[in-house]
């Protein structure tokens, strides 16, 4: 019969597995590699097949080959645990069918590496190693469920629409004419939602940043005005948000103390406030080009209208839908350098809308009760605990593989490559962590790896392109 410790030893071979089986397809992915493979087009070795590579490039090609032998030890390993442990018959069928293709990967790796075929076939590569990579994250999302899922975590269906009365109290407000003016001016400053911001404008730093290798619109009136415009679109849309969930706010511990729940900024002044903030971002944007303008305006729509008013209250999906909001910033970027919606700013904004929910439900379970009370549909109110959980890894692969897919541009090389596989496999650890320990700490440790991976991220992107 198998042990816990059996069970536990098969999670951490299949998370192993999987970020191996990601470092091969990311490393596929990178344009940086096809140099690599014209210094050592020999098999298994370079030269005459059994020679060790003369230059840098080909140790790097030669070293990918090692990496895939290592990970087909590694996916054999868990082909074996995953049938001598008590898995469900989805779980071994899916580490089966992946242990069976990986063989024909590693195969087609080698014609494609040695004789250079067409991109169809590259891409079948691709294809085949993003299958495998999702089928070993399957079987894990599948068997942590089973193993540290809670079975009295039922679903519990949409939270009512009409929270519990206002008790009445409100956090306490400055009467001292000094105090009161510093207390007001703070809270202008709390509208305007300060924490989003230095993650959004890194969003489109990183978009901008790739756009200047393909276009030469990269300036630095370009940078400052996408910039500001983006600061001041960020800050109009949380202001909105404030105005239109103030009653709410004061039903929630965590936001009763924003500054309209605590009417210490007048209704109307935020409004006003509000529509500055627009003005003055669409103005920037505009200065840029009238495309940026336009997706600032839908940003701040967005966010203020489709997912404050129509999503957030109404639907479970409203994380993922309203993911959007996050992923415009990399449009933005993207259209400020070059003036059109390119592959390159599509597959950053895919990047950003895959990993929302990865990052948010971590936030989400943490503040599960707070968001009951103020009767909003998020995952863990409707669904559970243990299904957020699953739902964070189905989440956090489609993000890595999304990252994978944005590895073909040339701009990016080893820095975005090494930062990809190290922080990707500490978010992964996270989320695995959050599984066993299912508290509100492992919750938070999991949106902070969050932050850290998509930060890193877009600061590798910055730094790879700016080294060219």
């Amino acid at each position: 019969m198998a042990t816990n410790r059996d069970s536990n030893t098969f999670h951490g071979l299949l998370a192993a597995t999987a970020m191996g089986v990601y470092l091969l397809l990311i490393v596929g992915a990178t344009t940086a590699l096809t140099d690599a493979t014209a210094a050592c087009s020999a098999w298994p070795a370079c030269g005459d097949g059994f020679s060790l590579p003369a230059t840098l490039d080909g140790w790097v090609a030669l070293g990918h080959r090692v990496a895939a032998v290592l990970v087909g030890l590694l996916t054999l390993a868990t082909l074996v645990s995953a049938w001598r442990t008590d898995t469900s018959r989805r779980v071994r069928a899916t580490v089966t069918a992946s242990a069976v293709l990986y063989p024909a990967q590693a195969g087609l790796g080698a014609v494609v590496a040695t004789v250079g075929v067409g991109a169809a076939l590259s891409t079948l590569h691709l294809v085949i190693g993003m299958a495998i990579f999702g089928g070993l994250l399957a079987a894990l999302a599948w068997t942590l469920e089973a193993d540290t899922g809670d079975p009295d975590d039922a679903p519990v269906g949409t939270p009512s629409m009409s929270p519990p009365a206002d008790d009445g109290e409100r956090p306490p407000v400055p009467t001292e004419p000094v105090a009161r003016a510093k207390a007001t001016v703070n809270a202008y400053f709390r509208l305007m939602k300060p924490r989003l911001m230095w993650l959004l404008c890194l969003v489109a730093s990183a978009a901008m940043a790739l756009a200047g290798t393909v276009s030469p619109g990269l300036t630095p009136e370009v940078i400052a005005a996408t910039l500001g415009g983006g600061v001041l679109s960020i800050g109009a849309s949380g202001t909105f948000n404030h105005v239109l969930e103030r009653d709410v706010d004061r039903r929630m511990q965590r936001t009763s103390d924003r500054p309209l729940a605590v009417d210490l900024v007048p209704v109307r002044n935020a409004v006003a406030f509000g529509l500055l903030l627009t003005v003055a971002s669409v103005a920037l944007f505009a200065s840029v080009n009238w495309l940026a303008a336009v997706l600032g305006v839908v940003a701040i729509a967005f966010y203020s209208v489709v997912y404050t008013l129509i999503l957030k209250p109404n639907t479970v999906q409203n994380t993922v839908i309203g993911g959007a909001a996050g992923a415009l910033p990399a449009l933005i970027g993207w259209v400020a350098v070059t003036g059109d919606v390119g592959l390159g700013g599509i597959v950053l904004a895919v990047v950003i809308f895959m990993w929302t929910p990865a990052h948010f439900y971590n936030l989400a379970l943490a503040y599960k009760d707070d968001y009951a009370r103020g009767g909003f549909p998020m995952m863990p109110v409707v669904r559970g605990e243990t299904e957020t959980r699953k739902h964070i890894l189905w989440w956090l692969g489609a993000t890595l593989v999304s990252a994978a897919g944005l590895a073909v541009m040339d701009a990016l090389g080893v820095v975005y490559l090494v930062t990809s596989i190290l922080f990707g496999g500490a978010f992964l650890y996270f989320v695995v962590r959050l599984h066993y320990e299912r508290d509100d700490t492992a919750a938070f440790r999991a949106f902070h790896a969050s932050n850290a991976y998509l930060g890193m991220l877009l600061l590798a992107i910055v730094v790879d392109t700016l080294a060219l």
